[in-house]
């Protein structure tokens, strides 16, 4: 079972995950303006070709590569809270099992 947190220990998680998330809304933010700058100028200057999705692509993965890391996989996320707590009890099974032995 996880220790209680304190008080502190809530406030600090609560401005980490509030910052891993903030950052975030920024690289999305940068993620829609430059790709729209990238789009005007594929579109509008230079080449026929719709080179922009390219970038569009590579930027895409790495923002919901982000975006899983601090919303799924995040510290005091649920997902990852409970793959700590079975690797912990994993871990105290099998110094148990060591110790009877």
């Amino acid at each position: 079972m996880p220790h209680p947190m304190t008080p502190d220990d809530i406030e600090q998680l609560a401005r980490r995950r509030a910052g891993a998330k903030l950052g975030w809304y920024v690289h999305a933010a940068a993620f829609v303006v430059v790709n729209l700058v990238l789009f005007s100028i594929s579109r509008y200057g230079f080449g026929s070709r719709a080179w922009s999705v390219f970038p569009l692509l590579g930027w895409g993965l790495g923002l919901a590569l982000h975006g899983i890391s601090v919303f799924v996989l995040g510290t005091g996320s649920g997902l990852r809270e409970r793959m700590v707590q079975k690797e912990r009890e994993r871990l105290l099974r099998a110094q148990q099992e060591r110790n009877q032995r």
